[in-house]
């Protein structure tokens, strides 16, 4: 049987980022997406596209076409998108209707370069979920999968929940 591989389009988010001495600012740095896959010895198929490297904040209505259209220009039919929290849900609603396409969103609230990041895990979720949900658009975070359209971020409780 021969798995079908796995896009990983990165866009940035808390997934990304990197603080580097005590008087900056968080910056989006280089993606660790592939480095976490290699060291947590992902078998399955996968390919990675640093798309953005963009707090969630600060995509743009033309970011969430880039993003919608390198999907449906992809041969894979699986894919995952790293994303920052705060506007998962906005890019979720952009990905409406991908025909024959499963995809996951999922971010981190800590930076993956964090030693107590939720990173690995939301990323390890979304590479299970993308391997056993129906066509659609998917958010993994926190150990919960939501239907990506009736999810919101509860800032308040630092979560996702349905809606």
């Amino acid at each position: 049987m021969t798995l079908a591989p796995i896009l990983v389009v990165t866009t940035g988010g808390t997934f990304d980022k990197q603080y580097f001495d005590a008087l900056s600012e968080y910056q989006i740095a280089e993606s660790v997406i592939e480095k976490l896959l290699k060291t947590s010895r992902v078998a399955h198929p996968f390919r990675v596209v640093e798309l953005l490297r963009k707090d969630s904040l600060e995509l743009t209505d033309e970011d969430r076409a880039l993003i919608r259209a390198t999907i449906a220009a992809a041969p894979e039919s699986h894919v995952v998108i790293t994303h920052g929290t705060d506007t998962m849900t906005d890019t979720a609603k952009a990905l409406e209707g991908l025909e024959g396409k499963t995809v996951v969103l999922t971010g981190a609230l800590a930076p993956a370069r964090f030693a107590e990041s939720d990173a690995t895990f939301n990323l390890g979720m979304a590479f299970a979920c993308c391997q056993s949900a129906q066509p659609g658009v998917w958010i993994t975070m926190s150990g919960s999968v939501f239907d990506g359209l009736k999810v919101r971020k509860d800032r308040d409780a630092g979560k996702f929940v349905a809606i």
